[in-house]
Formats: C-alpha cells, structure tokens, sequence
C-alpha cells in the first residue's frame, strides 16, 4: 500500500484541517490494507492489485470531510471511509470486465493481469469485505449499503442499454449517472455526517450534496476521456465511445442539425472498432462546440451540488465542500 494520496485541493482549508484529513486517510489506508489481505497470497495479491496502483481516495476523503460538520474522526467515520472506497474498487474490477479495459490507474487492469473470471470474483469479494465493515456499524447503515448497491447496479445496467424510445436522452444519461455514480459518492458524504454526529437535517444536506457532486464528477470523467491522452489519464482515452457509449459531449453532437457535422455523427453512430475511425472521432469531438457545451453544464451541476451547502452554517468543513466540487469539475480545464 502507498502512503496517502495526494488530496484534491480545497482553497480556503486551513492547515489543521488539511492534516486532519490527512491523518484520517492514513487510517483509512491502513484498515484497507488490512481488510484486502487474504492467507493465499494469490487472493491477497489480486485483491489488493487496484489498492496498490492508488487513486486519490476521492470518497473516503468526503466522508471524512462531511464527519468535520459534527464531531469530526472516530473509528466509525474510518469504517465507513474504507467501506465506500472498497465499494468503489469492487465496481471497478467490474467495470474493466463490462468494458474490456486493458488499463486501470496507468496499470494493467485487473481483468488483463487476472483474467475475466478473477476480476469478477475479486470484485465481489471486495464487495462483501465492505459488507462486513459496514455491518459493524449497525443496521441504519447496512439498509444504506444495500439501497446504494442496487441503484449502482441498476445504474450500471441502463449505462448498458440504449436510451429507450421517446424518452429525453440527455435526461436518461443524467439518472444514469445520478444511480451508477452519485449515489456511492452521496453515500459517502451521508455515512461522514451520520458517523460524526450530525442531525438527520444535515444528513440529508450531504446526501442530496454528495448525489450532485458524483453526477459532476462522472460528467468530469466523461469530458476527460475524451479529451485527455493514455499518459495523462492512466487508462486508454476513447473508452466510452468504442463502447458505444453515449455521454453528453456525444449527444449533444448528435444532437446537431450543423450539415458540417456529418461525418462526425456516422462515426459516433457506427461502431468504433477500428483503431483509425475511434482516433478520427476523438479529433472531431475535441474540437466540436458539443464538448464546450458538456463542460458548461458539468460546471453548471457542480454549482448546484455548492447551493446545497448555503443550509449549513459558515465553517471551515463547508467552504471546503464548495471548493471539493469545484475541484471536481476543474479537472477539464
């Protein structure tokens, strides 16, 4: 396990907050590290392969930082930290397999390193290793783990299938997003606030927070792999559109009536298979007003995950949640 991840910056944190967070994702760590180690050493080494490549621990970070609302770190906050982030793994390892993904955090993926079948079982291995820490924290948060688990999934299957007819698709992709990635990132910040302390008021708060945030940070990822390359984005740029996927730069190009756009439009709606028709696809769409669009709209949700925040009262925890989605969504820029 590397040492704690470099934190998203948050203007306005003072520096004894800073090192709050910081000494409270050294714990989480360690308790990971503790939970994906196995007594055969092939289970521990595949189970701790994603552990190992880092990431920055965005949802265990916004546990602990909701947790500064109440009471701040216990062992509660801690446990329900590395509870989401081994959430957040066990879907990857999913994910990479639904996608067929060759690298994960600028490392082979688990399912190239392991194969498919390994990959699927590490992942729901991961899956119950979060069960089991969030059932220590009693039933309220087993019924949160659970609900969050089905909307991630069902998330994950409509990501899976083509808008249906005569429904918004700019509106299906937004529930999407909402269910395979706001919901655990809205988990996140509603266990830091619950395990802090907080009234059921500010629960809330963050909840409806953390669900908007994880739709700006998924419209984020989304902008990112497309405009990024392999070096900067540690995994291949173009994922989405070789698998078909339609994001909101996607649609809005479709969406064009400009007849300059045509070539563009066959591409997204072919198959991109071949190596040449996904690097021309990916040139089009940088350059295309749909992309500029898409970010403004990310910006714009991130906005509205801030406008939650003005319920709260003036503390440093809040002005580092505004300034943890504006993080966020700076990552395009």
């Amino acid at each position: 396990m590397s040492g704690t991840p470099t934190l998203l910056a948050l203007p306005g944190a003072s520096t004894e907050l800073r090192e709050r967070l910081g000494a409270g994702l050294e714990q989480v760590n360690a308790l990971i590290a503790a939970r994906v180690d196995h007594a055969d050493p092939f289970i521990a080494q595949a189970s701790g392969h994603l552990v190992a490549a880092g990431g920055k621990r965005f949802r265990p970070l916004l546990t602990l930082l909701a947790a500064e609302l109440g009471s701040g770190l216990n062992d509660e906050v801690v446990a329900a930290a590395a509870a989401v982030e081994l959430t957040h793994l066990a879907s990857l390892y999913h994910d990479d397999v639904m996608d067929e993904a060759t690298v994960r955090r600028g490392t082979p993926s688990a399912n190239t390193a392991y194969g498919n079948s390994t990959a699927i079982l590490v992942g729901d291995l991961l899956f119950g290793t979060a069960s089991d820490l969030v059932a220590d924290l009693g039933p309220q948060a087993v019924k949160i783990q659970a609900q969050t688990f089905v909307r991630l999934c069902s998330g994950q299957i409509r990501d899976d299938r083509p808008c249906p007819p005569g429904t918004d698709p700019v509106g299906y992709y937004l529930g999407v997003l909402a269910d395979k990635t706001g919901v655990l990132i809205a988990t996140s910040a509603r266990y830091g606030a619950l395990f802090g302390g907080c009234s059921p008021e500010v629960v809330e708060i963050m909840r409806e927070y953390g669900e908007r945030l994880g739709v700006a940070f998924q419209l984020a990822d989304d902008l990112i792999d497309i405009s990024s390359d392999q070096e900067t984005l540690g995994k291949t740029p173009g994922t989405d559109l070789r698998e078909g996927k339609r994001t909101l730069p996607v649609l809005l190009a479709l969406g064009s009536r400009d007849p300059a756009d045509a070539r563009l439009q066959d591409l997204l709606r072919g198959e991109l298979t071949g190596d040449a028709e996904l690097a021309e696809a990916l040139d089009l769409l940088r350059v295309h007003p749909a992309l500029a669009q898409a970010r403004e709209r990310t910006f714009a949700v991130a906005a509205g995950a801030q406008a939650v925040l003005d319920a709260l009262p003036a503390s440093d925890a809040r002005t580092a949640l505004a300034a943890l989605a504006t993080g966020v969504v700076s990552r395009v820029s």
